[in-house]
């Protein structure tokens, strides 16, 4: 699990370090870059909410409603990271897809869409539920 610092400082690329192999880099290029455009959008949201706060309680006038909609975005940001880092540490092992609602990633074994909460997964129904059990033709 990675610590919420070092999702803040970013995942730089170290010019030292050996570069991935040439196919697994391109295939996870998109999300690798999101990952790092959403830590670094998570890191400065924190710091402005907390700053934010600071100013507001040293005045000593707590505008809530400000607080909660700026949380909000932060919360939303956060979420969306998580689940970007979830598709890359799962990316070796699992089939990733698409909400086909709107369109946000999901990791292997997701049932519901982490953003808007449809389910992933289709879901039949039974005909015996949808007709009546008596009108069966008598």
């Amino acid at each position: 699990m990675t610590s919420l610092l070092h999702r803040f400082r970013g995942h730089h690329h170290d010019p030292a370090a050996p570069a991935p192999p040439a196919d697994r880099f391109d295939h996870h290029a998109e999300l690798r870059a999101r990952r790092d455009q959403l830590a670094a959008e998570v890191a400065e949201l924190t710091f402005d909410l907390g700053g934010l706060t600071y100013e507001m309680a040293i005045r000593d006038h707590f505008r809530l409603d400000v607080l909660i909609r700026r949380a909000a975005v932060l919360q939303e940001r956060d979420a969306e990271l998580g689940e970007v880092e979830r598709l890359l540490a799962a990316a070796d092992q699992g089939v990733t897809g698409s909400c086909r609602s709107c369109g946000a990633p999901h990791s292997r074994g997701a049932v519901y869409c982490w953003k808007c909460g449809q389910p992933l997964m289709p879901q039949s129904v039974s005909p015996s539920l949808v007709e009546p059990l008596g009108s069966g033709g008598s």
